[in-house]
């Protein structure tokens, strides 16, 4: 590095990247004052790669170059319009199609114990926005009153009719009125019901940063096989990898 000046002036060098750590800043400075007396074309590499990056990239704001560590290709506003019009034109088109199902499905809940048709559960989605998730009913009403459990869904008080909805997961059809409502999408990470973010946020790195897009029906962690009583840590890896990579064509 000393003799760098002396190397560009005598060999065929036509570019110089410095990428040395931020904490060795006056070399660097070192370095661009013996570079500045030769013709070489200097460029700095940031140091950010110790930073665990989310689709990290450089743009430039009123002259100013920046350099997005956490991001996703749903920050753009174009990017927002078509993933909301892919939720709208599928979810009408679902919801026509299984509006027959879902009538049915109402009976059933309906005739299998007394209280209403849906089950409405606060969850937390994009911006740590809480909502009303809705479910068609699979447990008599006030079952969960002592309180939220998190996982042993199997092991939870069900209805013989609420048994066979979760089962093949039937019970989340009316979540399609939520992705209609802007409330999740199809496809998203699972939102999470409101006390257990706050018990997570602590526990798994990472974990809020599943909140910079909506909640959705279903999520590459889900089509993967992490359902149920799975790794959260895993499923939380899936997410981000989703929200770094976003796509329609991975939606699809």
């Amino acid at each position: 590095i000393d003799d760098c000046e002396q190397h560009c002036d005598g060999m065929q060098i036509a570019e110089v990247y410095i990428c040395l750590p931020k904490r060795v800043e006056e070399r660097v400075r070192m370095i661009l004052d013996k570079l500045a007396s030769t013709p070489i074309v200097a460029k700095y590499v940031p140091d950010i790669f110790s930073f665990n990056l989310l689709h990290s990239k450089m743009e430039m704001y009123a002259g100013l170059p920046i350099v997005s560590v956490f991001d996703t290709p749903l920050s753009s506003r174009t990017n927002k319009v078509i993933k909301r019009l892919e939720d709208i034109t599928l979810s009408s088109i679902i919801l026509v199609m299984i509006s027959p199902i879902m009538l049915a499905l109402a009976v059933g809940v309906k005739l299998s114990s007394p209280g209403p048709v849906f089950y409405r559960q606060t969850r937390i989605t994009e911006s740590n926005r809480p909502f009303e998730m809705m479910k068609f009913r699979s447990m008599p009403v006030n079952t969960d009153a002592g309180g939220a459990v998190w996982g042993n869904a199997d092991k939870k008080t069900n209805t013989r009719f609420g048994q066979f909805i979760r089962k093949t997961s039937l019970d989340e059809l009316p979540q399609f009125i939520n992705v209609l409502r802007g409330d999740m999408s199809i496809v998203g990470p699972r939102p999470e019901r409101d006390v257990f973010v706050e018990k997570f946020r602590d526990e798994i790195p990472r974990y809020m940063q599943k909140h910079m897009v909506k909640g959705g029906i279903t999520g590459l962690a889900q089509v993967s096989g992490l359902r149920g009583d799975t790794c959260l840590k895993t499923r939380v890896e899936y997410d981000l990898r989703y929200i770094a990579e976003w796509s329609v064509s991975l939606d699809i």
